[in-house]
C-alpha cells in the first residue's frame, strides 16, 4: 500500500512538473548535445547523478558515508560558474518519455524526494547538460542511438594520453574496446570506498602528470571535488562515473542491469592471479602507475 502512494504521488508531482505548475526553471542540454560539447571543445565536466544529490541532504551512499562538509562541497560544485566546467545532472525535467518503465518511475521517485534540492542549488540562468551521457544505455526505451552516442563518446580521447582514476573494482575499459582511441592509458587505483577520505594522496597522485594528460574519473562523490581541484590547475578533466559499465552492457546487448565478472577482482594480487590466464588484466597491470 505505501509503495502504491508513493507512486501516485510520483506521479502527481511529476505531471505538476512537466506542465511547469510546480515552475520549472531547470534547464538541460541533451545528450547529443552534451557529447559535441565535449568533442568539439575542450571543456571539463564534472557529473551529478541521484547519488550525489541524496547526498546534499546528507544520506549515505552505499560507498560513501554522508558530512556536512560533503553536502556543502557538493552544492557549492553544483552551481560553479565556470563554462568551461560542464556540471552535468539528471535531465528529467521536461519529459521522461525517452525513458523505459522502470527507470521513468525511478526518476519520478527521486524528483518526488529531491525536486526542492535541485531547486534550491540550481543556478537558474544556466542550461546545465545531461548526467545520461555517461549513463546513455540503461534508461532508453529506444536504444537505437546508443552505438552512435557511443561512437562519439570514443572519438572525446582519440590519439590523447588519458589518465584513468578509479576504483580498485572498476576495470574501465578492461574486456572491451572503450579506451581503445586513446594514444595511451595509465591508470590510479583508489580505495573501493569512502575514496574522499584520499582525496589529497588521489590529487597529489594526479598532478605528477603534466596537463598535457587528460584525466578520465570514476571515484564516486570523491570524483566531484577531484575534478574542481584539477579543472583549477589547468588540466582537462572527464567525471565519466559508470560509463564503462553502461558500455559493456550496450555491448552485450543486455535488456537490464547485468552483473560484470571483473568487478569481482579486487586489488593488485587479483589481478596477478587473472593475468595468467587473460591477458587483458596483464595490460591493465601494466597500465597501473599508482596503488592507492
Amino acid at each position: 500500500m505505501k509503495r502504491k502512494i508513493k507512486d501516485i504521488l510520483a506521479a502527481i508531482v511529476y505531471f505538476l512538473y512537466e506542465k511547469d505548475i510546480l515552475h520549472n526553471k531547470i534547464r538541460v542540454h541533451t545528450i547529443e548535445e552534451t557529447i559535441d560539447e565535449l568533442l568539439h571543445t575542450e571543456k571539463s565536466m564534472v557529473r551529478f547523478g541521484d547519488g550525489e544529490i541524496v547526498m546534499i541532504k546528507g544520506v549515505d551512499l552505499m560507498l560513501q558515508k554522508a558530512s556536512p562538509e560533503i553536502g556543502e562541497g557538493l552544492a557549492k560544485i553544483l552551481a560553479y560558474p565556470d563554462d568551461n566546467l560542464l556540471v552535468t545532472i539528471p535531465g528529467i525535467f521536461d519529459t521522461l518519455s525517452d525513458h523505459h518503465k522502470v527507470s521513468r518511475q525511478f526518476w519520478k521517485d527521486h524528483l518526488l524526494f529531491c525536486r526542492r534540492t535541485y531547486e534550491q542549488y540550481c543556478d537558474p540562468n544556466r542550461i546545465y547538460y545531461t548526467t545520461f551521457v555517461s549513463r546513455c544505455y540503461y534508461f532508453a526505451g529506444d536504444r537505437t542511438n546508443c552505438g552512435r552516442w557511443f561512437a562519439k563518446i570514443r572519438k572525446i580521447w582519440e590519439n590523447r594520453d588519458i589518465v584513468i582514476v578509479e576504483g580498485t573494482k572498476t576495470h574501465n575499459g578492461v574486456g572491451n574496446d572503450l579506451f581503445d582511441s586513446a594514444r595511451s592509458v595509465e591508470r590510479i587505483i583508489c580505495p573501493p570506498s569512502d575514496a574522499y577520505g584520499a582525496l589529497h594522496e588521489i590529487t597529489e597522485a594526479c598532478m605528477q602528470y603534466g596537463k598535457d594528460r587528460m584525466f578520465l574519473l570514476s571515484v564516486g562523490v570523491a570524483a566531484k571535488f577531484l575534478a574542481v581541484e584539477l579543472f583549477r590547475k589547468g588540466y582537462r578533466v572527464l567525471d565519466i562515473g559508470n560509463m564503462d559499465l553502461e558500455y559493456e552492457w550496450y555491448v552485450r546487448g543486455a535488456a537490464g542491469k547485468i552483473p560484470l565478472n571483473k568487478h569481482d577482482i579486487v586489488g593488485e594480487e587479483a589481478n596477478r592471479k587473472a593475468a595468467v590466464h587473460n591477458r587483458e588484466y596483464a595490460e591493465y597491470l601494466g597500465q597501473v602507475k599508482r596503488w592507492l
